[in-house]
This record gives structure tokens, sequence and C-alpha cells, in this order.
């Protein structure tokens, strides 16, 4: 049976992790996106963006059913959909496994779990593994406990209780029975054995990881507003930081459309430091200082053959990011061809990551964690380059393909210089050092404020000469380059809400095709949060509360967040589900808990 295209919207997918590779499953049951062995990994299942010769893992009731409840069970990465057929519920549970140190265990195990209520239901198991970019089926045998797919140097075995007999491509009819749960473990083998784990032993150790995962949440400040939904989305940061080098990847798919039927698709398997940072400031404000230092540690590994030159990504352990290329035949989701591969933002000078990256070093020195000495030359080499290239054009935060100077880069250069120095009042600088990054910061603020403003406007601007806005700019309250009560920053805010409105809470991050791409974009998610940070921030912390409260029902049903979204129709946009909108979500909720009661005059 051939499997039609898919047709689920973005925000229909839920997210399975272990930590080092993540699945996309519909509320159909569809799994239909796996790379292996990491998350930049071939797929082993395509179909969302490969069409149905890439390949899905389908678990659930026989016929067209309705979903009556789905949801990750409380503080957990377990997944929980249910349908009703005729009288009876069918429940599909499936999580992977993310803890295996200790144990005798594949690198990659999904377990997935059908259990029915009232009656007998009919269910299929639709098993069709195809790898990689020219949908490779796999060479397949039969062992005693399980079905072995190889393909080279990766293997994968699929076991069940009670026993199935599954052959790849064909879908298997089975009936599931109250009382009679069927359990169906998947096991992933790259370069090392094969482990076959038995399905009663694998449903345990979901069973533990779930209490792992509750115990890790239980950490997070129980007084934190929209505490539950800020567990949430700390939870979708862990399971996108690749736990072998702890770098997070801005999110786990390719190609998923920012314009559908358009070409804006980019694969986002990679590390972007900005995006990371911006996740460091967030675990450190919530008392995980274990995460942001395992990020720390991860990009003094990873720039240190670039270095004082900080990369725009890098791949999960530290290397060049392929070169960006198109994967033929691939159809793309809802038609948004070409799918990519690789990612041609790698080579671009981008000045702001610096200020985030330094930004990031200097919330870990303030929450009274010293630097490592190398550490610390790491941020000197980076305020240094800062220093000397500031005046240069660069790509900007958004990645445009033709330099420009742009002004949130320049804030950003700013907040490098500004940070490395409040750095250095608890480690050791050379005085000569410090005079050059103060005659530097100075430099920058006197020319932004200069060349960066538009008075007619009394806002901040895009780019210099330029009367375009920037919803990037809306960082400008949590610089200290200008006061927060100051008529520019609040001018700034107030414009970029009026001119860069999508509706409601909604913003564009620049005016919709002001950047040399074909076709058109959604409202750009992390902005959104960006303005409650703002809001906060400036005294305004009830208009925050109301903002942020409206934002959380353009979340997704289990509560995950693209990139961006439809102001139309409120689909989700772009790669799914996205490191940065989660973490901006963190540290707007954050800035809502630190801001004091609306400030008079403020609103």
């Amino acid at each position: 049976m051939t499997s039609p295209p898919p047709s689920a919207p973005i925000s229909d997918y839920g997210l399975l992790g272990d930590t080092r590779t993540a699945a996309l499953v519909a509320s159909d049951g569809r799994l239909d996106w796996l790379c292996v062995p990491r998350f930049d990994g071939e797929p082993l299942f395509g179909r969302l963006v490969g069409g149905p010769e890439a390949g899905t893992f389908r678990v659930g009731p026989a016929r067209p059913a309705a979903v009556v409840e789905r949801r990750y069970r409380q503080n957990t990465a377990t997944l929980e959909t249910t349908w009703a057929v005729g009288n009876a519920r069918l429940t599909l549970t499936e999580g992977m496994v993310a803890e295996i140190r200790g144990h005798l265990l594949p690198t990659t195990l999904i377990v997935r779990r059908l259990s029915a209520e009232v009656e007998t239901v009919d269910a299929v198991v639709e098993f069709d593994p195809r790898l990689g970019v020219r949908h490779r089926r796999p060479r397949v045998h039969q062992r005693r406990q399980a079905l072995v797919c190889e393909w080279g140097s990766l293997a994968v075995s699929l076991g069940s209780a009670p026993r199935l007999t599954i052959e790849p491509g064909r879908p298997a009819s089975i009936t599931v029975g109250p009382g009679r749960p069927v359990t169906i473990v998947l096991a992933v083998a790259h370069r090392e054995p094969l482990i076959h784990v038995e399905p009663a032993a694998a449903w345990e150790l979901l069973v533990e990881d779930e209490n792992r995962w509750r115990a890790w949440t239980a950490e997070i400040d129980e007084s934190l507003p929209f505490r539950e939904h800020v567990a949430r989305s700390l939870l979708i940061l862990r399971l996108l930081t690749y736990s072998p080098s702890q770098a997070p990847v801005a999110a786990p798919t390719t190609s998923l459309p920012e314009d559908p039927g358009g070409v804006r698709n980019w694969d986002y398997r990679y590390v972007w430091p900005r995006d990371a940072s911006i996740g460091v400031s967030a675990f450190l404000s919530v008392g995980k200082p274990e995460e942001a230092h395992g990020f720390l540690a991860w990009l003094l590994h990873a720039s240190r053959l670039q270095r004082p030159r900080l990369p725009a990504l890098l791949t999960l352990h530290g290397r060049h990011v392929p070169t960006e290329r198109e994967v033929p035949g691939w159809p793309g989701y809802l038609g948004s061809a070409p799918v990519r591969v690789g990612n041609g933002a790698a080579g671009q000078h981008q000045l702001d990551g610096y200020g985030w990256v330094i930004d990031a070093a200097w919330a870990f020195a303030q929450a009274g964690h010293l630097l490592y000495p190398e550490t610390w030359r790491a941020v000197r080499g980076f305020a240094d380059l800062v220093a000397r290239c500031w005046q240069d054009p660069d790509a900007g935060i958004w990645e445009v393909r033709s330099p420009a100077h742009h002004v949130h880069s320049k804030l950003m250069g700013w907040l490098a210089l500004d940070r490395a120095l409040r750095i250095a009042d608890t480690h050791p600088l050379p005085e000569r050092q410090r005079r050059r990054w103060q005659t530097a910061r100075d430099a920058v603020a006197a020319e932004v404020r200069t060349h960066g403003f538009d008075p007619t406007m009394g806002s901040y601007v895009r780019n210099y000469g330029s009367q375009d806005l920037d919803a990037a700019l809306l960082v400008l309250p949590l610089l200290d380059m200008d006061s927060v009560d100051s008529p520019r920053v609040r001018g700034t805010i107030e414009a970029i809400r009026d001119r860069l409105s999508a509706g409601g809470p909604l913003l564009y991050r620049y005016p919709p095709g002001r950047d040399g791409f074909p076709g058109t974009e959604g409202a750009f998610l992390p902005c959104s949060f960006w303005l409650v940070q703002a809001l906060a921030r400036t005294g305004r912390r009830l208009e925050a509360e109301e903002l942020f409260q409206t934002m959380l029902h353009h979340a997704s049903p289990l509560g995950l967040y693209a990139e961006e979204l439809d102001p139309a129709t409120g689909a989700h946009l772009g790669n799914y589900p996205q490191t940065l909108t989660h973490a901006a979500l963190v540290q707007a909720a954050l800035a809502i808990r630190d801001a004091p009661a609306n400030v008079p005059g403020s609103g």
C-alpha cells in the first residue's frame, strides 16, 4: 500500500527525542521524520519532506479515527495519543530512551505501545524504512527475536510483544485487546553491535526515563510565571541538545517551508552559537548551570581552529557545515521544493553572534562561576576581533546574502565589548587591552546613535540610511547602552510594534519581501517573545503578561513552536520545533518574573 502525500499541518507533529536525535510523529501515529544516528544524519524515515518513497513508521488505528486526547505525560518526554474507535479507546504511548549510560543499550531506542480500553480494536503497523536521499531499501532478515534491516554500517531491529509478523513496506494488521497491550521496539546501531532489547525491558527503560525527566523538571523554580509552559520549553531545549557534545541543534528538521510552495526551505540541523547562547542564559536563570557550562565547553572546543573568528554555525561536533546543496527528486513538504542539505550561511560574517556568546559567558560569570583560563582567552579573542572589525558590514542576524551595516549587529558588537569589560572586573586583563575595548565600545555607541537612529521616526532602524525597521532591535532594553527610560528605546519599541505588526501579538522580523529572496514569509515567533521581554524590561509588566498569555494560544496542541506563523491561518511555518523560539519564550517568562510592577506612565 502506498502512503498518501503528507497532509498534516506542521503543528500536528509531536516531538520524540533522546538528546542525540529526534523523531516527528503525526496525530495518526505516523512517524514521518527520523535521522540517524544523529540529528544531522541521514533520514531513516523522511516522508515529511521526501514523500511516500522516503519511508514512514506508522502505529495506530486501522481506519481513520478521531483523536480524543493527545498530550505529553506531565513533565516527561513521553507522548500519548488516544483515538475513539467505535465504543473503544485506542492509546499510543511512545518515547525514546535518553539515558543509556551504565546499560548495554543501543544509542537510539524507540518504544511504542498500543493499548485498548472497553473492547478489542483493529490497528495497523506500517514499517517502511528508507535510508538517505536515495531512499535505499534495506537488506532484510528475520532473527528469532526481531526483524533486522541493514545498510552497510547501519542496522535497525524491530521487535514486538506479542510477536508480530512484519515485512518492510507492507502494512500489518493487528488487534489490540483490553489488558493486552502491543509493545513495539525499534533499536538503531551505527558502526556498533546491534543490541536487541526485549519489549518488556524497553518499556521499563522508558518508565525510568520518565522519572528522570520528572526529577529534572522538579528542579525548576516553582514560583516562575507560566511555569508549566516554561518547563515544557526547557525540556524541548534539552531534548534538542546533542548530549555527546552538549551542542543544541537549531531544529531537528530540514526544509520545512517558511513560504509553503516556495523556495525558502533551509537545513537547520546544525548549531548556531547565537541561538545556543540564548538557551545558555535561559538555563542559567532557572538554576541549571550544567547545561550552560556544557555549551561553553563545546564552544571552546568547536571554535579553536578558527579563533578568533566565530563561525555563524557549526556541526554538532564543531566542524564545518556541509556545503548547501539541493536534494534531487524530493518533493518537499506540501510541494515546497527544493529540499536542502547543508547551509550556505556557514561562511557568513555575523557580528551579532559575538555579542550573544560573550553575553552568555558574562551571565555564567555573573552567576558566580569563574571562566576557565582557556575560555577567558577565547572570549578575549572574540572581543579583540569585534574591536577591530565592528565597522565592517555583515550578514546580520537574518543572514541576508548581501552584507550591510545592520544596526542590530552594531548593537550586539557594543554588547560584546561591554560584557567582556564586565567579565574583566573579575578576570585578568592587561590595561592596554581594556582601554582598546573601552575605546571601541564608545565608538560603536556614538556611531549607532548618529547613523542608526532616525529622528523623524523616533526609532532605531534596520540599516544605516534606511527607514526600514528590524524587530531584532527589541533587544535594546536588555543591553544598557541607552537607559530603559530613554525616548529612543521606547520609541523603537513602539515603532516596531506598530509598523512590523502582523496582527495581535505577532510581528514580522522586517518588512516582508525585503531580503532578496522570492516569495514572502510569516510572522517571526521569537520576535513576539522579545517584545514581551522589552515590555517587561521597560516597566510594562501587565502588558507583557497579557501578550505572553496570547502567545501561548499560538503554540501547537502539544505546546511546541516553529520559527514562524502564518498570520492569516495560524499555521506554523519553518523548521520545527525551533530552539530559538523556545529559548525566547523562557527568557520572556524570566523577564516577567524579574520586572517591577507597572511603572506609572509606562503603559
